[in-house]
């Protein structure tokens, strides 16, 4: 058996194809793409062997308030999943178009949608509800989703192997940061609470996006700008907020490294945007060690930015001391493998 898992971008396609006892066997990466059709052929072309091929998993970022589990792809589900693309503009409609493509070409191989937000399910509801109506929030489910789960996930799931700790009897605080920023409070092997909401927006300051702002601001940015269609208006704020702020906003750079050198180099407005975002961290790190009642076995980094270069997370440790001596893992994530895992559970469990 083994599986082929795709992480389907807007310009790019990621693959990874596992033996059944999660051997890698190959990987690859498709760079600036324009027609999905044509990448996920080069995809399978590479992979070859597919005679061997159990399953082809895929990415999916949000599930909406209907997908928590993986789910067995088919042409009468397949348009459920496009209800929620409005909710991820900048990666569902992309991870759906990989699983299109990759059910023309193979129809007769199994395709599982794997979503990060299932693993936040069960948050509970003191953290799941924003203060809104509940008539509204029942009515547009308006709820915290949670993202990053699949990478929160494995890396609970290897610090559990690292501390010698059974699952259900681990607490973390998991960071991912990468492109996008977030962290999770695990107590007993399950996500209690998590920086992301409803959207990925919501949050941490990260390299594009804002994170978490005053509602107000939204209006004013309204009244304040010059005087277009409405809905000219509304898309011009988010993609400012998701496109244009964070790190980039800040500083004018997207790439963290970048910034690492300038902030060693002393640059002033470096510095500025790094505190902002190490603080607004350790903001949540406080927090989230405050709703695990203080019972915290580790710090978890991961992401490029997270298990990468040590200034940032080191930055974080020494800023809380005042938490005690909390041991801290840098671990490299690896979502690709958390998805296989998942495919080869919903298989054994369907047979």
């Amino acid at each position: 058996m083994s599986i082929l898992v795709i992480n389907s971008g807007s310009t790019s396609v990621k693959y990874k194809l596992f033996t059944h006892d999660e051997e890698e066997i190959k990987q690859g990466n498709i760079t600036n793409i324009t027609d999905h059709q044509a990448a996920l052929k080069q995809v399978l072309r590479d992979v070859g062997g597919l005679q061997d091929l159990t399953a082809i998993g895929h990415r999916v970022v949000h599930g909406g308030h209907k997908f928590f589990k993986p789910l067995l792809v088919n042409q009468d589900n397949f348009s459920e999943l496009e209800q929620f693309n409005n909710l991820a503009p900048l990666h569902n409609p992309y991870n759906l178009a990989g699983i299109k493509a990759t059910m023309e070409y193979l129809p007769h191989i199994k395709q599982v949608a794997v979503f990060d937000t299932a693993f936040y399910a069960n948050l509970p509801l003191v953290n799941r509800l924003y203060g809104l109506p509940r008539e509204l929030t029942e009515k547009y489910k308006i709820y915290r989703y949670g993202f990053h789960g699949t990478s929160h996930k494995y890396v609970m799931q290897e610090s559990a192997k690292l501390l010698k700790t059974e699952i259900n009897k681990i607490n973390l605080i998991t960071c991912h940061l990468g492109g996008g920023w977030s962290i999770t409070a695990i107590k007993n092997g399950q996500p209690i609470d998590t920086s992301m909401g409803m959207t990925p927006l919501e949050g941490l300051v990260m390299m594009t996006r804002a994170g978490d702002i005053d509602p107000g601001i939204i209006f004013k940015l309204l009244e304040e700008m010059p005087e277009e269609i409405n809905q000219s208006k509304v898309a011009m704020i988010y993609d400012l907020l998701n496109q244009q702020s964070g790190i980039k906003g800040l500083f004018g750079v997207n790439d963290f490294q970048k910034l690492l050198k300038m902030v060693s180099l002393g640059n002033k407005e470096a510095n500025l945007a790094f505190d902002l975002a190490i603080n607004r961290l350790v903001k949540y790190i406080g927090a989230f060690w405050v709703e695990l009642e203080g019972k915290v076995q580790a710090i978890v980094f991961t992401g490029a930015v997270g298990a990468g270069n040590p200034m940032t997370r080191n930055q974080v440790m020494q800023k809380i001391t005042c938490l005690g001596k909390l041991p801290m893992l840098a671990i490299q994530t690896n979502e690709e493998l958390m998805i296989a895992r998942e495919i080869r559970e919903l298989i054994l469990t369907s047979k």
